[in-house]
């Protein structure tokens, strides 16, 4: 009788034993899955390239690489200069016109907010008036009479003024030069979007600083007073690409 029992108690131990497994199977397989199975597409995430290769964002290779490259290009522009032979002269006027030209900070800002709608967080400006005309409306640096006109220097005008008059921007662009020249003073040069230049120059203050954003008719500086401080004197021209063209075509200052 007793080894009848037993029997019994192992026959249901191993039916209980094969209805566990049966069901633990599935679930098993379940989380066996891939997510490609699981959701009929490829899935990509970060964990992978943990595993199976390096994240994309960062190759130690061309990292390296890049930066050997950098330092040879810095090696062979000394040994350039250093190096007194005639034959390489074209070579280190390539480089003294590519070194000294201006990168047109203004037309990548305006490019990057005709794109996506937003001034460039690097030039911050405020918010425009969306409504308002399009007619491109340029600024008088401040009023006065001629002194000295364009065919007398080639290049730009004197304009007399009040004294401690304000000079304002003309147009809205990039700070590109805060300092001073030879000839004209304490200088700023203001880069615009279509790769134009104002200068204003002869200034007894200077407003701005390198790499600031200024709208049409903001302060840039003072206008420099003459010596009985009666009158004051500025300096304005505009650049367009390698020359300068006549402000008087462009802006009546009286």
């Amino acid at each position: 009788m007793n080894k009848r029992a037993r029997e019994i108690r192992k026959r249901i131990e191993k039916r209980r034993r094969d209805r566990q497994n049966h069901y633990e199977a599935p679930r098993q397989a379940l989380f066996d899955v891939t997510d490609e199975e699981r959701y009929g597409q490829p899935v990509i995430t970060y964990d992978r390239y943990s595993l199976d290769e390096k994240h994309p964002l960062f190759r130690k290779e061309v990292f390296l690489f890049k930066t050997l490259f950098s330092v040879c290009l810095v090696l062979v522009t000394a040994i350039l200069f250093k190096h007194p032979s005639t034959t390489l002269e074209p070579a280190r006027d390539f480089v003294k016109k590519t070194m000294e030209q201006e990168f047109q900070f203004a037309a990548v800002s305006h490019w990057y907010e005709k794109q996506f709608g937003e001034p460039l967080a690097l030039f911050p400006t405020e918010k425009k008036d969306t409504n308002a005309s399009k007619t491109k409306q340029y600024a008088v640096p401040a009023l006065g009479r001629v002194l000295e006109n364009f065919q007398k220097n080639g290049q730009g005008v004197m304009v007399e003024t009040t004294s401690n008059a304000k000079v304002e921007a003309m147009n809205e662009g990039i700070v590109v030069f805060a300092g001073t020249k030879d000839k004209i003073g304490k200088t700023v040069i203001i880069q615009h979007a279509d790769g134009s230049e104002s200068w204003y120059g002869n200034l007894g203050k200077i407003a701005v600083k390198l790499y600031d954003f200024v709208e049409t008719g903001k302060e840039v500086g003072t206008a420099m007073n003459n010596a009985d401080n009666t009158k004051g004197v500025f300096y304005f021209a505009i650049k367009k690409g390698d020359h300068f063209i006549d402000p008087i075509q462009v802006i009546s200052f009286e």
